[in-house]
């Protein structure tokens, strides 16, 4: 049912950063098997940011796969993050969300409850869902 909620589909239990955790950590979160190619960033227990594979692979340039590249442990979350991240409620309609997918400009949707992360959807979690 398309009005149901996003929060009947979306992913709980979201791996957040924090904005002055080294990118080295966000490197280990991306070589996590089935992870989410987006990572929220909160502060104080709310969401400040959001951080893309796309953000971090531009930001490393070429780095190599060692956790040795200086790069890893020289910028912060905070220095590769999207500020003021699209989010919605877990009461909105699934139907809302895929149609804000389908304009094209965001990948990952995080979930909010009083400025608080409680949940992600993604792309992949919207085809899956109407795929069944």
């Amino acid at each position: 049912m398309k009005s149901a909620p996003i929060s009947s589909i979306m992913t709980k239990n979201v791996v957040c950063v924090s904005p002055e955790q080294k990118i080295i950590d966000v490197k280990h979160i991306y070589e996590k098997k089935k992870f989410h190619h987006h990572i929220p960033v909160t502060e104080h227990g709310n969401l400040i940011g959001m951080v893309s594979l796309i953000d971090f692979m531009y930001k490393i340039k070429g780095a190599g796969l060692s956790d040795d590249n200086a790069i890893y442990n020289e910028l912060t979350v905070k220095d590769i993050m999207t500020h003021k991240p699209y989010a919605v409620s877990p009461e909105t309609s699934i139907n809302e969300v895929a149609e804000e997918f389908a304009k094209g400009r965001y990948h990952a949707i995080p979930i909010i409850k009083q400025q608080s992360v409680v949940g992600i959807v993604s792309t992949a979690d919207m085809i899956r869902y109407y795929l069944k």
